[in-house]
């Protein structure tokens, strides 16, 4: 018999987290209250520095949040109206929304319909005169193929954008041997420090990384209203600042980071193990020269009975998401846009309808992936 777990099975379980941090959490916000520096500050400054050492980048500009860290990090390369900017089709919607804000042309593409992500080749043929970035999005926790990307950027002249929201402290290791973080390959990287993500805090909170020194200097005029001092504007701008309580919340977690990811990848292997023999499932698979920081697991569940298996799962006090139902090219809000590439995309049409992403996150014990697994393998016995 399996038997449920006492605590409920979440996706995210960001109070048990917190639980074994409680101390050091507490007191790094009670310092910044004390200070009263609630914007920039000890605590901002610190983090920047912090994060910076840990992705091994030269700069590091924290912003209020991923979608805010996208859409900053295009102002800054100078592109015009209408240049395009190839993203792919099977991500979160922030990834394109902020391109079209812009008025630049966002072309959507296929993925790898194993690894989920852009590869060199998709991005290659997707190239035009118009083209003048890429973002690859290192999807669920996991670099996309990067030196071909960086390769093929280089022959057409692209900046590439790296949107690290999902894959912050997965490792990334070139042809070469040389090993670097995800979103520091490309021109500019991007994170999202949403409370779920693998580094999340307790609100909103983003941050932009780069080597270059004149992309830095323009981040931080971009994300600071345009002005290199005060009540100097030589460009404009916008408003979007990480405040000091959701630096102190990241200070005390960046310490952890790295077994944070152990932990996800410890469930990853329990239910590799549970599910590798089972037909209807398609574990996921694994980009040989990344590390994986799983901030999802997702399962690809065959024979049409993807939606059948979540209301199981959800009968039985597991939850489980579809990440993502509909792909980007399909959504209204790109109906009308000039950028929008509709030419089909399979592997991003397939993914869209067999995939489930089941609990992941770092207070995963083994009674509860237990209870999981046997809950699913249970399902496909019927």
């Amino acid at each position: 018999m399996n038997t449920k777990p006492e605590k409920p099975i979440q996706m995210v379980d960001l109070k048990g987290q917190y639980a074994k941090i409680k101390e050091e959490v507490d007191a790094g916000i009670r310092q910044v209250i004390d200070n009263t520096a609630f914007i920039g500050g000890p605590a901002v400054n610190g983090f920047q520095k912090n994060l910076e050492t840990y992705l091994g980048a030269q700069h590091v500009i924290p912003c209020a949040n991923g979608t805010d860290a996208l859409q900053i990090a295009l102002m800054a390369l100078g592109l015009q109206p209408g240049d395009e900017v190839i993203v792919p089709a099977f991500t979160y919607v922030a990834t394109a929304e902020v391109i079209a804000l812009l008025q630049l042309k966002p072309v959507m593409t296929d993925v790898d319909r194993h690894t989920f992500n852009l590869t060199a080749d998709i991005i290659e043929q997707a190239v035009t005169p118009r083209t003048k970035a890429v973002v690859p999005v290192h999807l669920f926790g996991q670099s996309c193929d990067m030196a071909p990307i960086m390769e093929v950027a280089h022959k057409h002249k692209l900046w590439v954008v790296e949107d690290n929201a999902q894959a912050i402290g997965a490792d990334y290791t070139f042809p070469d041997g040389r090993v670097q973080k995800t979103g520091t390959i490309g021109h500019i990287g991007c994170t999202s420090f949403y409370p779920s993500k693998n580094l999340g805090c307790y609100g909103d909170g983003g941050a932009i990384s780069t080597n270059d020194d004149e992309l830095a200097a323009k981040i931080r005029m971009i994300a600071n209203h345009g002005q290199s001092r005060r009540y100097y504007h030589d460009i404009v701008g916008v408003n979007s600042r990480l405040d000091g309580i959701q630096a102190a919340v990241l200070d005390v977690k960046l310490k952890r980071l790295d077994q944070y990811a152990q932990a996800r990848q410890k469930a990853a292997a329990y239910y590799d193990a549970a599910f590798g023999d089972l037909p209807q499932v398609v574990i996921p698979a694994r980009q040989p020269n990344s590390t994986h920081v799983f901030h999802q697991y997702t399962l690809l569940i065959k024979d049409g009975r993807r939606d059948a298996l979540q209301d199981f799962l959800q009968e039985n006090g597991i939850p489980s998401m579809i990440y993502y139902p509909v792909p980007l090219y399909k959504q209204q809000a790109f109906e009308n846009s000039v950028g929008v590439n509709l030419e089909k995309m399979p592997a991003t049409d397939y993914l869209c309808s067999v995939v489930l992403s089941l609990p992941m996150h770092t207070e995963l014990d083994e009674k509860m992936l237990r209870y999981i697994t046997q809950a699913v393998k249970r399902f496909f016995a019927h």
